[in-house]
């Protein structure tokens, strides 16, 4: 191993301070799929104590839980694989090596990286999680490559902010987006006499302000939390020679096919036709729906088309598929877990217990920190922003009309909560740990860090910045 954990050093205090507890990180936090155990069983004991739900319900609610996410799941898998895919090809994949041969500084590689996961995040959650981590790994790549020290966990932090911040008060936030949609479950309960239009959300004065403020808050926290070159590690300290080497070398430029059947396969009319189709639809639909369009099947259909237009040949397109698929096995594996989570929080009655308790303890005035933490605290347990809002959304929402707080404000504020503990709860993380080629005790020691410098910013700017 490197530098140890427990030097002293020079460098400032956060710097130091980051360099510790990532030491105490790496010794102790258990894999994703542990992690996901750890939980079921901790939600499982609540569900018996708290709600008085007998052992034998409380698997069945675990049961039944498993495969509610398999759609979504499926969802989640197209959408890492399709970006996967995309950001690998040589076009896309040349930018970002450009952009990566910028920083003379690890400082600024980490900076860079950070500011263009979070704003990214912000365009579509997807993209950022699976580009991000392409990027982390380019910049780790080049800095190598030109003699610049960057602490690789650092960078590939940087490479998942967006997941940890902004995400959720973007263009793809599923709390937003689902209360800006005609016949939603919360006008059906009556909770809302209608929509509440992106413009009272995303587009509002106050969620622009919170993401602008908290990119530069974050980028400044990735600065001052940058190891020194004596504690960096780099890229090859965390993947392999053969690794690196194919991935300066590139991909082998496709052969061209010989057999009237291989012709066929990587035909480029075929391909650029079912191309253009696909992405002609999805021009039609923001075309007559506007932003309304943005969706999760939208955005993955988008993806698998635009990846067919870039590739042009569909056999080649095929391969590069199965490129991408190591990379989204650890959502196959945990997404059951996590549904069966949520099944149990659900259906035992926890997490409407978690959201009221909260939530009775706050005035209009301390409401948007309130919701900030309900969001935080469920989505250690329910990593999924969609469905959290649908079970406990309606219980925020009331709350937040009886005390006269706006619901727009009281969504964002949720949603600030939902992505910050991303930063906590590995189960986002891992198509990015497959890309990197990390572990997920080898990065959460700084997610970590960068979790606990974001509670004060998050504190005052929710409390203080006026709807």
């Amino acid at each position: 191993m490197s530098p140890e954990w427990t030097s002293a050093g020079s460098g400032n205090w956060f710097e130091r301070a980051g360099h510790r507890l990532a030491g105490v990180v790496e010794r102790w936090m258990p894999s994703p799929f542990l992690f996901a155990i750890i939980l079921s069983y901790v939600v499982f004991v609540a569900g018996i104590v708290l709600e008085g739900v007998g052992p034998t319900a409380m698997v069945g609610h675990w049961f039944d839980g498993f495969w509610t996410f398999l759609s979504f799941g499926m969802q989640m898998v197209l959408i890492l694989m399709t970006g996967f895919v995309i950001a690998y090809h040589p076009r896309v994949n040349g930018r970002l090596r450009q952009l990566a041969q910028l920083p003379s500084t690890g400082r600024q590689a980490v900076v860079m990286v950070g500011v263009f996961s979070m704003a990214m995040a912000w365009v579509h959650w997807g993209f950022s999680l699976i580009l991000g981590a392409i990027f982390a790994r380019e910049m780790g790549i080049a800095a190598d490559e030109n003699g610049v020290d960057v602490h690789y966990p650092l960078l590939c932090v940087a490479g998942y902010m967006g997941l940890g911040l902004t995400w959720h008060w973007g263009l793809s936030g599923s709390a937003p987006l689902l209360l800006a949609t005609e016949g939603n479950e919360f006008i059906e309960l009556g909770v809302l006499d209608g929509v509440i239009s992106t413009t009272r959300t995303i587009f509002h004065p106050y969620a622009l302000a919170l993401t602008t403020l908290g990119i530069g808050y974050a980028a400044v926290a990735l600065a001052l939390l940058t190891p020194s070159p004596a504690r960096s590690r780099s890229i090859s300290t965390y993947l392999s020679a053969e690794e690196l080497d194919r991935d300066r070398a590139g991909s082998d430029p496709p052969t061209d096919p010989q057999a009237p059947a291989q012709r066929i396969d990587n035909s480029r009319v075929l391909g650029g036709v079912i191309a253009l189709t696909g992405l002609s639809y999805v021009a039609f639909l923001f075309v007559t729906q506007g932003l309304d369009a943005l969706t999760l099947n939208v955005v993955n259909f988008g993806f698998l088309f635009l990846g067919v237009a870039l590739y042009t040949r569909p056999a080649v397109y095929r391969e590069r598929f199965e490129e991408a698929a190591s990379a989204a096995s650890g959502i196959i594996l945990l997404f059951p877990f996590f549904a069966g989570i949520q099944g149990m929080m659900n259906a035992s009655g926890l997490s409407e217990r978690l959201a009221e308790t909260l939530l009775s303890v706050s005035t209009a005035e301390t409401f948007p920190v309130i919701a900030w933490l309900t969001g935080s605290v469920v989505n250690l347990f329910v990593p999924s922003g969609g469905g959290e809002w649908i079970v406990l959304g309606p219980s925020v929402v009331d709350a937040a009309q009886q005390l006269g707080v706006p619901v727009g404000q009281a969504t964002i504020a949720y949603a600030v909560g939902d992505a910050h503990t991303n930063l906590l709860n590995p189960f986002w993380a891992l198509p990015l740990l497959a890309i990197t080629g990390l572990k997920a005790r080898e990065l959460f020691g700084y997610a970590v860090a960068m979790l606990l410098l974001l509670i004060p910013f998050l504190s005052v700017a929710l409390l203080v910045l006026p709807y």
